[in-house]
């Protein structure tokens, strides 16, 4: 009975439906991936070569000064590892734990929805075929022998292909979203990677001061 009743209602909603639900799927996808996109071009520091060399010598004011109206997470890591300096490297060491970890959040928003857009997709296009080709064999139960004999099976046959459309959309719409979740994984981490490269060139300066200063006493 319960199957029967599944039966009835696949056969009454048809496999359409999945198609404008991937279309939507596809419209929000393309949204995130252009809004992620401008958000790293936004947050992008790239003065590394510039910060390295002033973190190494010490001059962390010329420095702060040049992270001075700059976004994204190597200013923002920067600037209060710059202002907790005082404390010492372990001081700094913990402050910048802590800040890309307070930063990793912005960038990681939306990126959930197109890795599992990337990897569900498919199912979503397959359970749309799948509806397809129940509604089709229902109608050739429908036809009949004479249905058949009159071209049911043709009809048939291309109702079975219009139901396989939706797989093909489904991995349609999932490489962009693939592509898109793997690009902006990549650049995150490597935007954290430079992050944490300025961040130990700043505490190595700390340490070999702090050397420096012992040795002096």
């Amino acid at each position: 009975m319960l199957i029967q009743r599944l039966f009835n209602f696949f056969v009454y909603v048809g496999s359409e439906w999945v198609l404008w639900l991937l279309l939507l799927l596809s419209v929000i996808s393309i949204a995130v991936t252009v809004e992620r996109l401008l958000f790293f071009l936004r947050n992008s520091t790239t003065q590394l070569d510039t910060l390295m060399p002033l973190l190494v010598a010490g001059k962390l004011e010329e420095a702060k000064k040049l992270l001075t109206g700059k976004s994204g997470m190597e200013a923002a890591v920067l600037r209060e590892a710059i202002d907790a300096s005082y404390g010492g490297p372990a001081t700094v060491e913990e402050v910048i734990l802590g800040e890309i970890t307070r930063e990793k959040p912005p960038y990681e928003r939306g990126m959930a929805f197109l890795g599992t857009l990337g990897n569900n997709a498919p199912f979503v296009g397959l359970f749309g075929t799948v509806i397809g080709i129940i509604k089709a064999f229902a109608d050739l139960a429908v036809g009949g022998a004479a249905g058949v004999a009159k071209g049911g099976a043709s009809a048939v046959m291309a109702g079975i292909s219009e139901a396989l459309v939706a797989t093909a959309v489904g991995i349609f719409v999932a490489i962009p979203a693939v592509v898109a979740f793997n690009g902006f994984s990549r650049w995150l981490k490597v935007v954290q990677a430079r992050t944490q490269a300025l961040g130990h060139a700043l505490v190595a300066h700390l340490k070999k001061h702090e050397a420096t200063g012992s040795k002096a006493g």
